[in-house]
């Protein structure tokens, strides 16, 4: 079996472009979330998003392909051009048939949903565009990457809500360990803050409402408080190679991939399990799959939403994997305090961060941890990043239909 690493991460996000900014702003405690400018939400209960605000595709795509593909593909090319520049290769060091991508979507084109059914409605089915469907499905990113890289190998679309990056992740680390690709650009991309979505989650009642005039302070993960998860949208995309191909190059390596393991609550299509069996379950399998013992883990990058049920269900499912040694010494954060809930992307993110937490022994913060919850008692890095030896890191994520994922990190 290969070993897998790291060598260039792209993020596109609220709080930064590119993965310098990206970091600075998760080690600063700076908050991406503001109040809601890409639509009219006056008649929605939820006014807050982690919207990227000065982002123009036409920096990287020509003006027809911007215009024919949704923002979550651009978004997602965005993220693989800054990939590729941080692993300091260039298309002409691909090996096209060696050389995947699997980047990730919760929902795909969902702004050209929107755009395309109020075109249906207001001017009749001849004017909607022929781009609609291709634009809109949930594959399309890793087509677009692939068609930009030239990279023939493996290519497809992970598609498990909110637990998509960080799956997508984890089969693209199966994939180079069992020797099927060489270097495979991993991750995920979402677009969903649109009148629509926020309609929809808002119906649910699954976004945070109490923080509108405040919007800095309205993700709070493990907070008391917390209410809701606040929306974001970006993208994240990792390059993996074998550490023998990294090696020969000479490049940098963030960290090794190490364990990878998936799981279903088989329970509820949008609540977690309170007894948090599967997720207790895929983080158990996970540390096995690295030969890991839990009580080796430094920091554990949560997949902390931010909703009542998830943080609690979580947390009980971190007492259960790692015993006493939750209660002492693990540390754990939730970046999506900063950057928001980005969906289908947030794994993918989130794991970026995990590399550089590991790379620079620092732990980004939870913030807005103000008034501890009695159901979430762990060390939750409240409030400033802090200087803590990183060797082993995992990163959670879950998603609506039950779907959890975990990754494990270590250090080279």
């Amino acid at each position: 079996m290969n070993q897998v690493v790291v060598t260039g991460i792209g993020v596109v996000a609220s709080v930064g472009d590119g993965i310098d900014e990206f970091w600075s702003s998760l080690k600063s405690g700076k908050s991406g979330i503001t109040s809601v400018t890409r639509f009219d939400c006056s008649d929605i209960a939820s006014k807050v998003a982690s919207e990227i605000t000065d982002f123009d595709p036409e920096e990287i795509m020509d003006p027809k392909e911007v215009r024919r593909n949704d923002r979550y593909a651009h978004l997602a090319l965005a993220a693989t051009h800054h990939a590729l520049k941080d692993a300091n290769l260039s298309r002409d060091d691909l090996v096209p048939e060696r050389t995947g991508v699997l980047v990730g979507s919760g929902i795909g084109g969902m702004e050209t949903i929107e755009k395309q059914m109020t075109t249906l409605i207001e001017r009749g089915p001849r004017r909607v565009s022929p781009f609609m469907i291709p634009s809109l499905i949930a594959n399309i990113a890793g087509g677009v990457i692939a068609i930009d890289l030239g990279a023939q190998g493996p290519n497809f679309s992970v598609v498990s809500a909110c637990a998509s990056g960080s799956h997508a992740i984890g089969e693209a680390f199966e994939m180079i360990r069992r020797g099927v690709a060489d270097m495979i650009f991993a991750g995920g991309s979402e677009a969903a803050v649109t009148r629509i979505g926020f309609a929809g989650f808002s119906s649910m009642k699954a976004m945070s409402t109490n923080f509108n005039d405040d919007p800095s302070r309205a993700s709070r993960p493990f907070d008391a408080h917390r209410d809701g998860f606040v929306m974001g949208e970006g993208a994240g995309v990792l390059v993996l190679e074998t550490k023998e191909s990294a090696e020969k190059r000479g490049t940098r390596i963030y960290a090794e991939i190490a364990g990878y393991s998936a799981t279903c609550d088989a329970f509820h299509v949008t609540t977690p399990d309170g007894e948090s069996k599967a997720l207790t379950l895929c983080m158990k399998q996970a540390l096995e799959s690295a030969h890991i013992e839990g009580s080796q883990v430094d920091y554990v990058n949560a997949h902390g939403t931010s909703t009542p049920y998830n943080d609690r269900s979580e947390t009980v499912a971190l007492k259960n994997v790692f015993g006493d040694h939750a209660m002492n010494g693990l540390q754990i954060s939730s970046t999506k305090s900063m950057t928001g809930h980005l969906l289908g992307a947030a794994g993918a993110i989130e794991a970026a961060a995990v590399c550089k937490a590991i790379e620079e022994d620092v732990l980004p913060p939870t913030i807005n941890y103000e008034e501890p919850d009695p159901d979430c008692d762990l060390d939750y890095v409240p409030n400033e990043a802090r200087e803590s030896t990183v060797g082993v890191a995992m990163s959670n994520n879950s998603g609506f239909g039950g779907h959890n994922a975990s990754l494990v990190f270590r250090k080279i």
